[in-house]
């Protein structure tokens, strides 16, 4: 089997950096190009030491992984990959992008919650969006992959079953999610600062986050009709881990028993998707640098609500490792290949 080059754009942030670390270890990837506006010119194990003897390659520009690699993964802040990704489709290089740019379908949504928009619509056009458990014929073959954000994916794959069952009152979905500090990437803020995030536990952007139109754009695709759900992120004093506890009323004839076979066969061949079983709830500790999703399911039988927990590393399933598993569909690769990794115990 060819090994396939891969090169990432923006590898100093810490998504680009989990995706060097997990394709260093791909079965049928090689890290071949790497580049940093910040740091270019230096190697990357100059700026992060534990890559030394493992990956020493010197950060370039966008245009020197481009032309370098097979598949080019883009880690950049919004509005920043459509150049990038216009260079690669007429290159005939995958492009596989971590960041929004070609996440939200209508360009009206993306105008309003990140302030930009199309540069480029015919681009967008090429581009397709992927959950791999719920989107996967997409990727297959794509040349042009919007890789989805983390509290999106720990809530839709939370969601997901009951949505497309009708086990839910689409009405009264509120999203609860919590996430390490890497979530909010490398460049310093306020709210990251140790000081602030140590100790500390609170939301912030209340019902403003940039990731609510995704979510909404998912689940109402699973739906097949628009809906709206309140959707709260907070800050964990943790590193990485996202855990989502979310709330939806039971429709009529459902209860946690139908709900837990609903979900038990939804995901019953998925390789990185585990429905615990009853008494077990998710948690971030088991899940930790893996790119496993762990859900668990619960019934308050008083108010007639479901309650779902779904746990994730916001870094790797929430980031690299899903975009690495979007290159092995896109490749016609084994999809788990470089990804089935144990979480440690501590």
């Amino acid at each position: 089997m060819k090994t396939i080059k891969a090169g990432v754009i923006g590898a100093t942030g810490y998504a680009g950096l989990e995706l060097v670390r997990l394709l260093l270890a791909h079965p049928h990837a090689e890290v071949t190009a790497v580049s940093s506006v910040s740091y270019a010119g230096q190697a990357i194990s100059a700026v992060y030491p534990q890559l030394t003897g493992l990956c020493d390659l010197t950060l370039t520009d966008d245009g020197g992984v481009i032309d370098a690699c097979d598949v080019v993964f883009t880690s950049m802040p919004a509005g920043h990959a459509e150049p990038v990704a216009r260079r690669c489709f007429d290159a005939g290089k995958l492009m596989i992008d971590l960041g929004a740019d070609f996440r939200l379908e209508n360009e009206a949504d993306y105008r309003q919650w990140y302030g930009g928009q199309y540069a480029d619509p015919a681009l967008h056009q090429q581009a397709v969006y992927c959950i791999p458990e719920l989107h996967r014929a997409r990727a297959r073959g794509a040349k042009l992959i919007a890789n989805p954000g983390c509290y999106v994916t720990s809530a839709c794959l939370g969601l997901a079953p009951a949505v497309s069952s009708g086990a839910v009152d689409l009405k009264t979905i509120v999203i609860d999610a919590k996430s390490g500090a890497t979530g909010a990437g490398r460049s310093l803020a306020l709210n990251t600062h140790y000081a602030e995030c140590n100790e500390a536990f609170a939301p912030y952007k209340v019902a403003a986050h940039r990731h609510t139109p995704e979510i909404e754009q998912v689940l109402g695709g699973i739906a097949d009709a628009p809906l709206t759900v309140t959707f709260v992120p907070h800050l964990l004093p943790a590193n990485r881990g996202i855990v989502s506890t979310i709330y939806a009323s039971l429709a009529p004839g459902f209860d946690l028993a139908r709900v837990r076979a609903l979900y038990e066969d939804f995901y019953r061949n998925e390789a990185f998707v585990r429905v615990l079983p009853d008494g077990a709830v998710a948690n971030i500790k088991n899940i930790k640098y893996s790119n496993l999703c762990h859900i668990s399911l619960h019934a308050d039988t008083r108010t007639g609500r479901l309650i779902v927990v779904s746990a994730i590393d916001n870094m790797v399933k929430g980031a690299a490792g899903q975009a690495i598993q979007n290159m092995n569909i896109a490749c016609g690769l084994p999809e788990g290949a470089g990804l089935v990794l144990a979480p440690p115990a501590f």
